[in-house]
């Protein structure tokens, strides 16, 4: 077995989040999503998802995290990815093309000041940027969480643009969840204060 690389693995994953701990703009930027978020959900509007591959793993769990629960017991808040429903992406993709399957389904279940939230570790996948464009014709708040550069995704309008500092792949998507689980954990807490 390659030890080294388990531990050269461990080390950069590591030091990659210091730099996010380091990153005053970004933690910020941070906070400013979940006020978003809490503030769209207090008004009875919706966190919407969406990312390919593992992008959609990760998308479809934070989704899930809010839609079910986080740490503790508290009713359930409207959150889910947009790619649920596999006899809608495909036909949507075989109709359309799979650069329109998150962009129609944001156009069939998002309301203005609902909040989308993207995950594309290059800010350059088309369906990601499709779907953002029509959330911002539609007055939804978009988010984008993607890696060092924002691609595509930093020339066009998003509210609130997230970048990790990395260009690997498995060490983005790592922080994207780290990022994430922060976020469910801030909107949980606002909302549903626990009782000491």
């Amino acid at each position: 077995m390659q030890w080294t690389r388990f531990k050269e693995g461990i080390r950069d994953s590591i030091e990659l989040k210091e730099r996010l701990l380091a990153d005053e703009a970004l933690l910020r930027c941070v906070n400013q999503v979940a006020e978003e978020c809490v503030k769209a959900l207090r008004a009875g509007h919706k966190i919407l998802w969406c990312g390919n591959g593992g992008s959609a793993a990760d998308a479809q769990h934070l989704a899930g995290e809010l839609s079910g629960r986080f740490y503790y017991d508290r009713p359930p808040l409207s959150s889910e990815a947009l790619h649920g429903n596999g006899a809608y992406l495909t036909a949507v993709a075989n109709d359309y093309g799979y650069d329109e399957v998150f962009a129609r389904m944001v156009a069939a279940v998002g309301q203005a000041d609902d909040v989308l939230i993207a995950l594309t570790t290059s800010g350059n996948s088309p369906n990601i940027l499709r779907a953002l464009a029509r959330a911002d014709e539609m007055d939804l708040k978009t988010v984008c969480l993607t890696g060092s550069t924002g691609g595509k995704v930093a020339q066009q309008k998003c509210d609130y643009l997230l970048c990790v500092p990395s260009t690997d792949t498995p060490r983005i998507q790592e922080c994207h969840m780290l990022l994430g689980h922060l976020l469910c954990e801030i909107i949980e807490a606002e909302l549903f204060p626990k009782k000491v």
